[in-house]
């Protein structure tokens, strides 16, 4: 009994092998049946310059706009120089203007009279100078800020897009839908084809 037992085990693990070759065997003749060959001329592309992110980078940390020349992208020069730009002559404008109301606000400290000789806000009282001190010193640090992130705004716009150009996007490696009619059962399949070409 036990003998059977055996015989038997041992032919069931023979033949579900053999039916699990034959199986898969099958399989790979039906995956390479659904494999689409296309004939493409492959073309030589430039070697990948590693360094070249960290270059556009220190490029427009030395020269704002220098990265984005560095990376033929010419168009984003004018913008870079007037993000940068415009924050640092409100910066300039709102420095001119406060040292205005605080020598007339230290003029008026000193003796000299609201409206007197020489007074160059004639109509504005102390607490107007100082708040209007207060309020161009807030304008004058927030320009400062803008005008610092706009700076490093620029370095990494220049990086990022250094890195963004050596982004492949050849034919070699595609995802294209394709139709194929399938002659066994009169219909046509739809499908995706994957291709990676080293």
């Amino acid at each position: 009994m036990l003998n059977k037992l055996v015989y038997s085990s041992i032919f069931f693990l023979l033949f579900s092998s053999i039916t699990f070759a034959q199986d898969d065997k099958q399989a790979d003749k039906v995956d390479t049946d659904l494999i689409v060959v296309q004939d493409t001329v492959k073309t030589k592309r430039p070697p990948l310059n590693v360094l070249a992110p960290s270059k556009a980078a220190f490029y427009s940390a030395v020269l704002p706009g220098l990265g984005q020349a560095y990376n033929k992208k010419y168009w984003k020069v004018p913008l870079v120089y007037a993000a940068i730009g415009i924050p640092v002559y409100l910066y300039v404008r709102n420095d001119k203007d406060l040292d205005l109301y605080r020598d007339a606000f230290k003029r008026r400290l000193s003796g000299f009279e609201q409206g007197s000789e020489g007074d160059p806000f004639p109509s504005v009282s102390n607490d107007g100078l100082v708040r209007a001190q207060q309020q161009l010193r807030r304008n004058k640090e927030l320009a400062l800020l803008i005008a610092i992130g706009m700076y490093a705004l620029n370095i990494v716009d220049a990086n990022v897009d250094a890195h963004l150009l050596q982004f492949n996007v050849d034919e070699d490696l595609s995802l294209r839908p394709h139709f194929k009619y399938n002659e066994r059962e009169n219909n046509t399949n739809l499908g995706l084809t994957l291709n990676f070409k080293f």
